[in-house]
């Protein structure tokens, strides 16, 4: 497979470069975006390989941007007379319209990992004795589990864009994942726990017998914990988070209300607030694609801008947002490298890459001893944010009740509800073990997926409300 995805086109690339000036003529920005991607999957289920999938992808997709409106055409063929019908759909939006087409983004020549393709490597047979052997180790770590669930998952996506200017730029996106879950009872009861990892990296790391074998200890050891878990209380109290994945919470809570075009069009909780504390001091929040091999991390975003560090929170204060180029030049601001789409049939929009909170100077257990009562917050499930008010809700997978500054019981069925802009006034402590998750994350948006990073360190948040499960 080439890497080189213009000459797909029936044309020379002349003729393609002279089409994609003739149908963005007028327009203040655009691009013609073209993918290739492969992707497969494997899953194991009880003792059975139950599912498996390959595919193949390719197409482009056409934009035209003119002041606030967008044409948007795509195909999944791959030849002139397709983007010449393109070209007449996006023509649209700039039709007794005069526009300035904008600079092309400035390249950095730096990557962030590299370019293997991960399908196929190691073999398929390979793939299924790493998921027979999960099945059988936890199946012989204890007699409690009823049921095993193991899969794995690979992509490997190409795009390449050209500008109306004649500027291009290209990147080659691997991708690799394994995620396992138990299912452990006694009597009537059951209660599950997982854990999963990946990265842009290939398939070695993962499946190495020391790596899934710590991946397939702690999902039992969180299906364990869930069993002997007593019903949550509920009531307003001091909650500690955990580190890494309950950066989850900062991504939905926070991090969607800083993305531009939510600010833009005044539908954010943190709207017109730039310069101002939103969040307690000793807070500061960044969003950075540039870490190497992680889930979140792009080298360029799908508009062309090379990935960036950017500060969002420093020390309580709203210093960014999150911009693609559109929502950026609107707002008389700087592209941040966000602009970030599901794949060639979606626009792009002002998207997370790997958000997170930096540490602070103090210790997990000091943060532990200081409450009285409260709620340790180990890992989330699924939770729901309102963007505009910032209202949300996270339910907790794995938690403990505080008491007298120790850890105890393990509860079953809390919930953290709050204000995501109220909820970072409220930390008062931060810990100095800053973790990023395991890569694991997808974050949806406008009906569009894409893959994503969170973590932060240990936090002490005061009197935050608990729905709970205890009569």
């Amino acid at each position: 497979m080439t890497i080189d995805l213009l000459p797909l086109f029936d044309a020379d690339e002349a003729t393609m470069r002279g089409l994609v000036a003739k149908a963005l003529a007028g327009a203040d920005d655009g691009e013609l975006f073209i993918e290739h991607a492969q992707a497969e999957a494997l899953t194991f289920d009880n003792g059975r390989l139950k599912g498996g999938s390959f595919n193949t992808e390719q197409g482009f997709g056409l934009r035209a941007v003119a002041g606030e409106a967008v044409g948007y055409a795509h195909a999944g063929d791959l030849s002139v007379a397709a983007l010449k019908r393109a070209a007449d759909a996006v023509g649209a939006v700039t039709r007794g319209y005069s526009g300035s087409y904008a600079a092309a983004p400035q390249g950095t020549n730096k990557k962030f990992y590299g370019d293997q393709n991960p399908i196929g490597q190691p073999s398929f047979e390979e793939k299924v004795k790493v998921l027979q052997d999960i099945d059988a180790y936890l199946r012989g770590k204890d007699d409690k589990v009823r049921q095993v669930t193991a899969s794995v998952a690979a992509s490997w996506q190409v795009v390449d864009i050209l500008r109306a200017d004649g500027h291009r730029v290209r990147d080659i996106r691997p991708m690799t994942r394994i995620n396992i879950s138990v299912v452990v009872g006694q009597g009537e009861r059951q209660e599950s726990g997982s854990y999963g990892s990946g990265g842009r990296i290939g398939f070695g790391d993962f499946i190495a017998e020391g790596s899934w074998q710590y991946g397939a200890d702690e999902a039992l050891r969180q299906a364990l914990v869930n069993l002997e878990a007593i019903d949550a209380p509920a009531g307003t109290m001091d909650v500690v988070l955990g580190s890494g994945w309950p950066g989850v919470m900062l991504h939905e809570a926070v991090g969607h209300g800083l993305e531009g075009d939510f600010n833009r069009k005044k539908t954010s909780a943190f709207a017109g607030l730039l310069g101002q504390m939103v969040a307690a001091p000793g807070v500061t929040v960044v969003d950075d694609g540039t870490i190497d091999n992680r889930r979140g991390s792009i080298t360029i975003d799908d508009e062309g801008t090379p990935s960036g560090y950017n500060v969002l929170i420093e020390n309580g204060k709203l210093v960014g947002y999150m911009q693609d180029r559109q929502n950026a030049r609107l707002m008389g601001m700087a592209a941040t490298g966000n602009g970030r789409r599901q794949g060639y049939a979606h626009v792009p929009m002002p998207r997370m890459t790997n958000t997170y909170m930096l540490g602070g100077d103090k210790t997990p257990d000091e943060i532990i001893a200081s409450v009285k009562k409260g709620i340790y917050a180990v890992s989330f499930g699924g939770g729901q944010v309102d963007i505009t008010s910032g209202k949300f809700v996270f339910g907790c997978t794995e938690a403990y009740l505080i008491e007298n500054g120790k850890v105890g019981a393990p509860i079953k069925g809390a919930m953290l509800i709050g204000n995501g802009p109220d909820a970072m006034k409220r930390v008062t402590m931060i810990g100095n073990d800053m973790k990023l998750d395991t890569g694991i994350g997808n974050c949806g948006k406008a009906g569009q997926w894409v893959p994503v990073g969170v973590g932060q360190p240990h936090l002490r948040m005061d009197q935050i409300t608990v729905g709970g499960t205890q009569t």
